[in-house]
């Protein structure tokens, strides 16, 4: 019995996340753990599937200062998460978390 070559993992993430509805669920999945580290690596994962440098220049964010962003050190300001969301045909936005009586 052959089974099919396996795909790397990450391979086949960045392959689903050019679909900006998986992308969408991914990165509020990633917010749902609550780790900054966490959220801002899976941004990384969604910008690595459209490609940094496209993401750089649909954004005008400087590429070095993007790989700086979405680093693990990474403390990007609203401002340029939105900016760089925006780019991803993404969008911050709020919700209830629990409704109150």
């Amino acid at each position: 019995m052959s089974f099919p070559p396996s795909v790397p993992y990450e391979d086949g993430l960045i392959e689903s996340l050019k679909d900006p509805l998986e992308a969408a669920a991914y990165l509020n999945t990633a917010l749902e753990d609550g780790s900054q580290e966490v959220f801002l690596l899976a941004l990384r994962h969604v910008t690595e599937a459209i490609g940094m440098s496209e993401v750089a220049r649909e954004s005008a964010l400087n590429r070095e200062n993007l790989y700086r962003m979405l680093s693990a050190q990474g403390n990007p300001q609203l401002s340029s998460l939105n900016t760089l969301l925006r780019s991803l045909g993404l969008r911050l936005a709020v919700e209830v978390e629990y409704a109150t009586a």
